[in-house]
């Protein structure tokens, strides 16, 4: 038998979302684009089939949702070069729910900098901002559509060279 009692103590999604997010100084699409013009990493965490069915945003970083606190944590055996304190960062998702809890996390490991996209990738395509693979809407996939193969002309790995001289690493 379940129950929908919650246990005392404990806190709904809807609570731990608004506490995450006052914390955070959310930015809106343009802002997120002029920070990223003048240095600031946004980082996609949303899954692979979600950016294929959806598009991307040329020059975000990919990190998944679930490593995401290993590679950015400058503590973490696992970190990227990019790692620090002082970075600021973006994190970006469908819609803006998961990346203000993503972002908060990364509060919590010291990440000052660290914020989210207001709205997520679905604000930043609405307001016109540059969005590569994005498919047609006869082309994305349903829950019931079986995967299909998916080509990239981007580089087999996420951190070039060029990419992390344009970070000043």
């Amino acid at each position: 038998m379940t129950t929908t009692i919650a246990p005392p103590g404990t806190l709904g999604i809807a609570q731990i979302l608004e506490a995450a997010r006052a914390r955070l100084d959310r930015v809106t699409p343009a802002e997120a684009y002029a920070e990223v013009s003048s240095g600031a990493v946004l980082v996609d965490i949303r899954p692979a089939a979600q950016r294929q069915a959806e598009g991307e945003i040329p020059g975000a970083i990919v990190i998944e949702r679930n490593v995401l606190e290993w590679r950015l944590d400058p503590r973490s055996d696992h970190r990227l070069p990019i790692a620090s304190y002082s970075l600021r960062v973006i994190v970006v998702c469908s819609e803006g729910y998961t990346s203000s809890l993503a972002a908060a996390s990364l509060l919590d490991l010291g990440i000052a900098g660290a914020t989210d996209l207001d709205g997520g990738f679905r604000a930043w395509e609405a307001a016109g901002l540059p969005v590569k693979w994005r498919p047609q809407a006869s082309q994305r996939p349903s829950a019931l559509s079986p995967p299909t193969p998916h080509t990239s002309t981007r580089p087999p790995h996420r951190f070039s060279s060029q990419r992390l001289k344009n970070l000043n690493l």
